[in-house]
């Protein structure tokens, strides 16, 4: 390496080491590497070529033999068969400082996106059609070899996430390797590795690739398509999109986590538990003072018996929108002051702990009130053992892929195909719920039979004893375009959030105008019978969130007092006695939602809820005492 690449080497590890140390890319090819990626050299094929693979029909043998030979093949279920081979007469030395190679990005995208550019991107479905062994013949590109590319895409797809900015930046981002870089097939038993790097100059991801061992002349290069995964079982289950296999023999019920689970999701989150206090008692007509940094409470709470403070030191309540974390402290230092958030309250405002306690209140399904919900990190194989069951019974097989801990549906995928929900695991934490395939639809005269959802402002103002109101106005959130199970990739027919998309129309109906609506499309359901079996379900949640001690549940803190919005959906399922009903569903609970609607449309909101939760003056508010 030259003198002045030598002197970019400490810096290129000040931006890149930590990248490289986390993907194990030994640091002797460092100094190789930063000289590639400055120079943009490419030089696999100086060392590899691809060779075609003509398969032969094997005579059948038993089970595990085949398996074992399926395995050996390249690119199983894939025709036609490549692989990459050592093409260098003098063979690879993994000890060498240059046996590190770049592999460039043939397509990077986000899966929202992925339709559009196929239709699109001039050449692109023609080379993605070519790479998979797709047959396309045209110019023009066809729905049919567009969706072929959509569910063969998940055998190519690598992932990368960048760990900094908007949560939209932060939305995975999914890439296929080059013609050379996809052609390197699976073994357990892998010659070679792979990791994605960002190239922070360039502001460009490549894949870099290494040898684990001395390669020949002729040897394989192969990597290992389920790295870093020791479980056999687990293994087989991600190794399903290229070797696939059966998991029925796996029980699909999944118990709620041990104890040491919820103690570890504590730990995680750095929150310390408050001492026990006393319930504080204040003055009767106390003016409390209030710091908080939300806007929307510093414009509208106008309550006389509030005022505000910039001093946290002086505060009688914390009203923060992020969140609170040293309980211990507040409640040792100082008892008194009431703060809105309870300790553990992540157990229902994270999807992954809201399925875990909601199994409290159901069998082994869970409760009819939440769709049927599996967290992909802790219980995969159980998933794909229901999925496979539900198939061979002919049942409906749509999911939604959802990350445990982002709002507004971002990085959130409806589909039915099995490999794209196993593959979805790497990007980014996250539970696959059963998709509503018989949701209650509203008409809406300019589009037709739409799907809805419905978001109620909770108000939990004690653990025990459980005291829990519900606000009397609750809103609405309509798709635009009509409902029907395809074109899952279709944001306005699937997905009801649209105060945040851009250049989407948002649909607002008031909830005092869509009950007799409702009830006009629905004669045989009245509102008040549908709203009761709402509250019933949000009581049934509360309670068993509350009904262990902390960590396992939400905290008794005296001084806690909250607000959650919860979104929920109504469903066509049958009574026991086989009555037709609308069962809610429950979809997500919200810490410190956005009330800006609730603003606008009520001013007294924050009045109310500031009476309710801290003055125990709720007779005089818009809401309903629930428990």
């Amino acid at each position: 390496m030259s003198g002045d690449g030598e002197e970019d080497l400490p810096a290129f590890v000040a931006l890149h080491g930590a990248a490289l140390r986390a993907s194990r890319v030994p640091a002797r090819y460092w100094e190789s590497l930063c000289r590639k990626l400055r120079g943009e050299l490419f030089d696999a094929g100086d060392y590899f070529g691809i060779m075609q693979v003509e398969e032969v029909e094997e005579e059948e043998e038993g089970d595990e033999e085949m398996e074992e030979e399926f395995k050996k093949k390249p690119n199983p279920g894939n025709e036609p068969c490549f692989k990459v081979i050592v093409t260098n007469e003098n063979g690879l030395q993994a000890s060498n400082p240059d046996s590190i190679f770049l592999i460039d990005h043939a397509w990077t995208y986000r899966v929202e996106h992925a339709r559009q550019q196929l239709l699109h991107v001039p050449g692109l479905l023609h080379r993605m059609t070519n790479l998979m062994g797709i047959d396309f013949h045209g110019e023009i590109p066809d729905e049919g070899s567009i969706e072929q590319v959509l569910q063969e895409m998940w055998k190519y797809n690598q992932t990368y996430q960048l760990s900094q900015g908007t949560a939209e930046e932060k939305v995975p981002v999914w890439y296929i390797m080059d013609e050379f870089g996809s052609r390197i097939q699976h073994s357990d038993q892998p010659s070679f590795a792979t990791a994605p790097l960002f190239y922070m100059p360039q502001q460009i991801a490549y894949t870099v690739l290494w040898p684990l061992r001395d390669l020949e002349t002729g040897d394989e290069v192969t990597r290992d398509y389920a790295y870093g995964e020791t479980d056999r079982l687990i293994r087989k289950c991600v190794l399903l999109p290229w070797v696939p296999n059966e998991v029925l023999d796996v029980n699909c019920f999944t118990p709620e986590p041990s104890d040491e689970h919820y103690q570890a999701i504590l730990a995680e989150n750095k929150e310390k538990l408050p001492v026990v206090i006393n319930p504080p008692v204040y003055e009767k007509d106390k003016v409390f003072k209030v710091f908080t940094d939300i806007q929307q409470v510093l414009n509208n709470l106008t309550h006389p018996r509030f005022v505000f403070t910039d001093h946290e030191g002086e505060a009688d309540i914390l009203y923060n929108f992020s969140h609170f974390k040293d309980y211990r402290k507040l409640s040792e230092e100082r008892p008194e002051v009431m703060v809105n958030q309870f300790p553990c309250e992540n157990l229902l405002t994270v999807k992954d702990c809201l399925a875990s306690i909601s199994r409290r209140a159901g069998g082994p399904d869970g409760p009819r009130w939440l769709p049927r919900t599996f967290n992909l990190q802790t219980e995969l194989p159980q998933f794909i053992s229901y999925f496979q069951q539900r198939d061979r019974r002919g049942e409906d097989n749509h999911w939604i892929c959802k990350p445990w801990n982002l709002a507004r549906s971002l990085d959130t995928h409806i589909t039915n195909s099995l490999n794209n929900i196993i593959r979805h695991r790497e990007s980014s934490p996250k539970v696959v719920c059963k998709y509503i395939e018989n949701p209650v639809l509203f008409h809406r005269e300019d589009v037709g039979m739409v799907k809805f959802d419905i978001r109620y402002v909770v108000l939990l103002r004690s653990i025990k004893p459980l005291k829990l109101y519900i606000y009397d106005v609750f809103w609405l959130r309509f798709s635009n375009r009509a409902f029907s199970l395809d074109d899952l990739d279709d944001y306005e027919k699937h997905f009801t959030v649209m105060n945040y998309a851009p250049g989407v129309t948002l649909k607002q109906v008031h909830c005092e105008e869509f009950i007799p609506l409702f009830e006009k499309q629905y004669p045989e359901h009245p509102w008040t019978v549908v709203q009761a079996n709402i509250f019933k379900a949000f009581a049934e949640l509360f309670q068993v969130a509350s009904a262990k001690p902390a960590p396992l549940g939400i905290c008794d803190y005296p001084s806690s007092r909250a607000i959650y919005a919860v979104d929920l959906m109504l469903k066509w399922d049958s009574s026991r006695d086989g009555k037709r009903i609308m069962q809610p569903q429950i979809l997500e609970v919200n810490f410190n939602p956005d009330c800006d609607r609730a603003c606008k449309y009520h001013p007294t909101f924050f009045n109310d809820v500031f009476s309710t939760l801290f003055l125990d003056e709720a007779d005089s508010c818009h809401v309903t005492c629930i428990v």
